[in-house]
């Protein structure tokens, strides 16, 4: 049985529906973690595979473009590369900050040496960057296509209006298209409904959410009482209110009626929202995984969807 794809936007690029997060490798995942996470994604089907040139700078001893090169010392192990969708996005390396035309095509050298590969299949623009005309931006994103060093492009982190006038400058000068975007966004952060998802229907754009499962919290192992011992636990435990302990109860109620974990249905309800085309969760061993690759086949009645969505609705506080 083949693996499911689904197709990002008008671009050519088919990706399985759960992406794979690469921020915790070369931070929170050695090689040897990080191997095994991957190898075991693959292994099941798995071929989109998120990261960013300036993971995980934020690291003591850390200086940026960590996570590129233990990707590319795993990719350079198999002979499959062309089976993978790899992602990376530009602006926050320490030596290659902003979207400057001269940046971003260095920035993207930088990106397929530590890759080790001679293109990138989705290359987001990973900030905006309002000291840059985006005609420049964009026009610079889109002569990477026409060099055959990048696949298709896409954004990251703008704001609706913004995404207005980078579809502007497109038109006006006749520029590849993006065809992605990445916001934040799942359970208990749903400011993409709010302007951007009708951007993503507007321009065909493919939604790839980060933070699918908020930082860990809705795994379900930050509950009142428990202390978890992880990186990633502060932006976890800010979601422990009474809006973040209902959608627990919920996730727990669905979870139960499928047998699945509470981190599959998080991702699967993210799935089915219009215009996500794949969550993206990281793995910091293969353990983790499991969960989350259980969320693809996983199926949500429109009922259960529906309860999930008002218990995470901020009316919910408002009129409490």
């Amino acid at each position: 049985m083949s693996a499911p794809r689904t197709r990002i936007g008008s671009s050519d690029l088919e990706v399985y529906p759960l992406s794979l997060g690469g921020n915790v490798f070369g931070w929170t995942s050695d090689d040897d973690q990080s191997f095994a996470v991957l190898d075991a994604y693959a292994d099941a089907g798995g071929n989109f595979i998120d990261t960013a040139d300036g993971y995980s700078h934020w690291v003591p001893g850390n200086h940026g473009g960590e996570s590129e090169r233990a990707i590319g010392r795993w990719l350079a192990r198999r002979t499959d590369r062309d089976s993978f969708v790899i992602a990376t996005k530009v602006s926050t390396h320490p030596d290659f900050k902003g979207l400057a035309p001269s940046n971003i095509k260095a920035a993207a050298d930088a990106s397929l040496g530590r890759l080790q590969v001679d293109h990138l299949d989705l290359y987001y623009a990973h900030f905006d960057d309002p000291a840059i005309p985006l005609a420049d931006t964009v026009g610079a994103l889109s002569e990477l296509v026409d060099a055959g060093k990048v696949r298709a492009i896409a954004i990251s982190n703008y704001t609706p209006e913004r995404i207005d006038e980078w579809f502007a400058v497109t038109e006006r000068d006749g520029l590849h298209r993006a065809v992605a975007l990445q916001p934040h966004y799942n359970l208990v952060e749903r400011d993409f409904e709010n302007g951007l998802r009708e951007r993503a229907e507007r321009f065909g754009l493919g939604v790839v959410p980060y933070f699918a499962l908020a930082s860990g919290f809705l795994t379900g192992k930050y509950r009142d009482g428990v202390d978890v011992d992880s990186a990633r636990a502060a932006g976890a435990v800010k979601y422990l209110d009474d809006r973040g302990r209902r959608v627990l109860a919920i996730l727990d109620e669905v979870a139960a009626g499928h047998d699945a974990s509470v981190a599959s249905v998080a991702l699967a309800w993210l799935r089915e929202q219009p215009t996500v085309v794949a969550p993206i969760a990281s793995a910091r061993t293969v353990e983790q995984l499991p969960a989350l690759l259980e969320s693809v086949t996983l199926r949500l009645g429109a009922d259960e969807v529906a309860a999930l969505a008002d218990a995470s609705s901020a009316e919910d506080d408002a009129a409490a």
